[in-house]
Order: C-alpha cells, then structure tokens, then sequence
C-alpha cells in the first residue's frame, strides 16, 4: 500500500484502505510500530537507555556508570559539603586560618615567624605615680616622673600570669623622686637583680632604664642601669 508514512516510518493505511484493506493494512502498519519498539524491550531496574549509534531507534538498555564519590564531608576546619547534586567546601574562618581574610588569632603559638609588615613596636606610658604592670603591657615602655620616690611593681602570677620570657621596659625620665623596681607580694614573688637592694632596685640617674623579664613562675630578673 502506498500509503502515508510518520516520523518513525510506519505506514500507515489511507482513507481507502479503510474499506478495502483494512485487515492487511493494520496488519503492516502493526508489524511496523512492533519492529521500531523492539528496543526498548528488556532493560532491568536502574538501568537507563543509551543510542547504540546516529540511527534512529538504536537504542539498548545499560547500566549508568556511577562515580567513586558518593558524598563529602567536612572535616574540621571545612564548611560545606553534601550527598548529591554539586557540592561546595570552603575554609570554616572560624577555626581555619586565612590568607585572604584579616583574622585575630587566640592561644595559637608561632614557630619562628616573620613579620614583613608593620614592623613590631612598643608603646609608650608616662606615669607619675606608683604603678602596677597589668595584662597588655608586655613589651611596652614606661617612665616615671614623680618629686617622691616612686615604684613599678610587678605582680603575683594569682593576679596575672605573665607568660615566661615577658619583657617589660622602665626608665626615669624626670623628677627628684628615684623609681624603684619591685613585687607588689616580696614573699610571692621573686625579683633579683644587680641592684644595692637586689629585691627592689633603683634606676641610677635621670634617664637611665631598665628591663623587668620573667624567667620562670614568679620569678624575675631587673637589669639595665641600676643602682
């Protein structure tokens, strides 16, 4: 039968062949729809159809192939991650240092670093009356500028443990008063230093300095220009 024909190529019968041919002609047209179908036959569970080649209907039944990665998670240090569909990790700043990012770094100890940019420096405190070191003044430089005699004290680990190796800067810059140096609690605290008085040491003169360093708990040496 000459007949029309679809996308697939079956043929189909005509409006005469509706009352001439009908039997035979649904029987072509049948047999054609069967043949074109007949890949997509078989296949079982999770299985997917893939083209064999460019022809139409050239299809058969395969098993997806399915990556070593089923999930990621994040560790520690890592935010993010996922089971399925695409999956982000980043750097959790919270606990991960970051080049990219300006962070603060607490209880973290740094094995001999370099400091390109500021340069470090002290910072600077006249004083003028009796004056107790507290948390913060580690590195720092402090004078004294007083009529009366005048002391840096140092005090107990109890009221603040300096760490080891602290290094606190003093000097007389002024005044007829003679700075001393000395613990705040002389039975707790040891200061010794080159010193008339090694426990309570004098600044010289006028303008002369002095450096406070812990050596171990509740204990420190005075040294620079004493008397």
């Amino acid at each position: 039968m000459a007949n029309p024909t679809t996308y697939f190529g079956w043929v189909m019968p005509n409006s005469a062949d509706l009352v001439t041919d009908l039997p035979a002609d649904f029987n072509v047209f049948g047999q054609g729809v069967d043949t074109s179908m007949q890949y997509l036959l078989g296949g079982t569970t999770g299985q997917v159809l893939s083209k064999t080649s460019g022809t139409n209907m050239a299809f058969t039944w395969v098993t997806p192939q399915v990556g070593d990665i089923t999930g990621v998670t994040a560790g520690t240090g890592i935010s993010g991650g996922g089971t399925s569909g695409t999956v982000t990790v980043s750097i959790d700043t919270a606990v991960t240092a970051d080049l990219t990012t300006a962070q603060t770094l607490t209880n973290k100890t740094l094995t001999a670093p370099i400091i390109a940019s500021p340069k470090i420096s002290s910072t600077y405190s006249a004083k003028t009356a009796a004056y107790t070191f507290v948390s913060g003044d580690e590195g720092n430089i402090f004078s004294m500028n007083n009529a009366a005699t005048q002391q840096f004290n140092i005090p107990t680990d109890a009221t603040f443990n300096f760490a080891v190796g602290t290094e606190i800067n003093v000097f007389w810059i002024t005044g007829a008063g003679q700075p001393t140096i000395g613990a705040v609690t002389p039975g707790t605290t040891t200061v010794i230093s080159t010193g008339a008085t090694s426990a309570t040491p004098k600044l010289r003169v006028a303008n002369s300095g002095a450096t406070c360093k812990k050596l171990a708990a509740n204990s420190w040496i005075v040294f620079g220009d004493l008397a």
